[in-house]
């Protein structure tokens, strides 16, 4: 694998609060000098959760996009804070979102969502064995609760309001660590 060029210089475009975008100049082993800007996310990343509530029943949540200024089906999701680790900040966010705390948590993947200019990796849980805990979050309206059969997957990817890249890749990572249990 080659070597990544060397950053020269950081500068920041602008904050917004929930982006840092920023130009960075670069110099490639080849001797060529660029400059990229890329928006920064946390260097913790995010976490996306794929609660089983039973061997047999996802939950997922709908809850406004503005992005694309709709309310989306997806799996329940969020910043991981400083010093959190992946799995707690996944039971975490399950907690604040769905209402539901899991007894085991595993990793599915970390990925990265078009890393030629976001620098932000979400980590992909897979929830089990859930049990009622919930507590507060910060979404400014209730989220509702999903409950979906794994066996209707097909009708899933085919729902209008289910177009996250990160929860179709997550559906996925699912139900192939579900067969392979």
């Amino acid at each position: 694998m080659p070597k990544p060029p060397r950053i020269s210089n950081r500068r920041t475009l602008n904050e917004t609060g929930v982006f840092h975008i920023e130009e960075i100049d670069l110099e490639f082993a080849n001797g060529q000098q660029r400059t990229y800007q890329r928006v920064v996310g946390s260097e913790e990343g995010a976490v996306l959760v794929v609660p089983m509530l039973d061997a047999e029943t996802l939950l997922l949540i709908r809850e406004y996009a503005a992005g694309v200024n709709r309310y989306e089906l997806a799996f329940p999701k969020g910043h991981i804070e400083p010093g959190e680790e992946p799995l707690t900040a996944g039971n975490r966010e399950l907690q604040e979102e769905t209402g539901y705390a899991a007894k085991r948590l595993e990793l599915l993947n970390s990925v990265s969502v078009a890393p030629g200019y976001i620098y932000h990796t979400t980590h992909i849980v897979l929830a089990r064995d859930l049990y009622p805990h919930p507590l507060p979050g910060d979404e400014p309206e209730p989220i509702e609760v999903i409950p979906w059969k794994l066996r209707d997957f097909d009708q899933l990817l085919a729902q209008a309001d289910f177009t996250e890249a990160r929860s179709q890749l997550a559906l996925f990572l699912a139900r192939e660590r579900l067969r392979h249990r």
